[in-house]
């Protein structure tokens, strides 16, 4: 069976409705506004310009651009059910319009139609999932990009009765990336997080099989899924999950170098670390097992993510990183090899960039921010926050 899209293109995206869009979208991502409500007035503002019948956001890992969470819209809200599925395919094997094969390909946007002459069955996202499962015939996406790495992603479907995306439109799409990824980085830092409930989980541990099946589950691990969940618009958790174990078993084939970890920005607003080690049997062989492990990150683990999305350039956050270890601006000069005047200057754009008024503010904004619900608790015997 063929699922080639009849070449019907939009044409250009009419440039009245494309400006103010992007305007409005500029505007958005400048507005300091929590995650899901910017992503889902900037979604359905692009929709005005190019029109779509379900969308997904992904959010991801800057450090691994593994996938953190998803969002969804349209026709694909509320419909969860193959999100598991999606990360078994996205990142358990190679396909050119992945979106970690975009991105090392110096790409930003494709269009599914474009990109395989119509033969869109030639992706196994599309063949597996998108065209017999949900009836989508045609997909664009685009990475939230800037500089070297990403921050989420954006696919956008169209049904069997619709236009193809077309070049213009994905080229349009892309003009859009450092909007959005502005819009994320802001909205990722936008929430303090929640007090703690008295019945918070410590680590959990789930062990999946070869066909990403759930063979055994330590107390809490439900409970951690479900604190993944962002809101109304939440795709499944469990494609992180899944996404992670695909990576695990590219790892042990030797096809990448690092193993897979994710940090993940809850609900609440705690962070939390998953990472994933592929299993193998007792001849040492790969057996397709993986054990994922998620626990709250650690203040070390996520400051580096958070004064990434501060938008700082790469002095600014060398800078900043001897802030937060407590050094003088004295002592950051002689590090950096610059004036104290200087770092003053650096300092200066960072508190404005941070929305901050002082060192201490800044700290607090890194730490505090994310910690303080945590800082009544005793420590445990690790020299972390114990339970309450």
């Amino acid at each position: 069976m063929s699922f080639t899209v009849a070449a019907r293109h939009t044409g250009r995206v009419p440039s009245l409705v494309a400006e103010r869009v992007r305007a409005d979208i500029e505007v958005l991502s400048h507005a300091g506004l929590h995650l899901d409500a910017f992503l889902a007035e900037a979604t359905a503002s692009l929709r005005r310009a190019v029109p779509w019948v379900a969308a997904c956001v992904g959010l991801h890992d800057p450090a691994t651009r593994i996938l953190a969470g998803a969002l969804k819209y349209g026709d694909l809200q509320g419909n969860n059910a193959m999100d598991g599925v999606f990360g078994r395919i996205e990142y358990g094997g190679e396909d050119p319009t992945s979106f970690q094969d975009i991105h090392h390909a110096g790409r930003t946007a494709v269009s599914m139609h474009v990109d395989t002459g119509g033969e869109v069955e030639r992706s196994e996202r599309m063949a597996q999932l998108m065209v017999p499962y949900y009836g989508y015939f045609d997909e664009a996406r685009f990475l939230f990009e800037e500089g070297e790495t990403f921050w989420g992603s954006l696919s956008i479907f169209r049904g069997p009765d619709d236009p193809a995306f077309s070049a213009e439109d994905t080229g349009w799409l892309a003009s859009l990336s450092p909007a959005f990824a502005r819009g994320v980085r802001a909205g990722l830092v936008a929430q303090v997080a929640a007090a703690i409930d008295a019945q918070a989980v410590g680590p959990a541990v789930i062990l999946l099989d070869g066909r990403d099946r759930v063979t055994q589950l330590s107390p809490g691990g439900r409970e951690r899924l479900t604190e993944m969940l962002l809101g109304e618009h939440s795709g499944d958790p469990f494609s992180v999950v899944t996404a992670l174990a695909g990576s695990a078993r590219r790892f042990a084939r030797g096809e990448t170098a690092m193993p897979p970890r994710v940090r993940v920005r809850t609900r609440s607003g705690l962070w939390l670390l998953l990472h994933a080690s592929p299993l193998s049997d007792a001849s040492g062989a790969a057996a397709g097992d993986v054990v994922i492990t998620i626990e709250e990150a650690r203040p070390p683990e996520v400051v580096d993510l958070v004064v990434a999305a501060f938008g700082l350039t790469a002095r600014e956050r060398d800078v900043t990183r001897m802030v937060l270890q407590g050094a003088d601006t004295r002592e950051i000069a002689a590090a950096l090899f610059l004036s104290p005047y200087t770092v003053q200057d650096h300092l200066k754009s960072v508190f404005d960039k941070a929305g901050v008024r002082s060192r201490r503010e800044l700290i607090a904004k890194v730490y505090t921010d994310q910690y303080e619900p945590r800082i009544q608790s005793q420590l445990g015997a690790d020299g972390w926050f114990a339970q309450p």
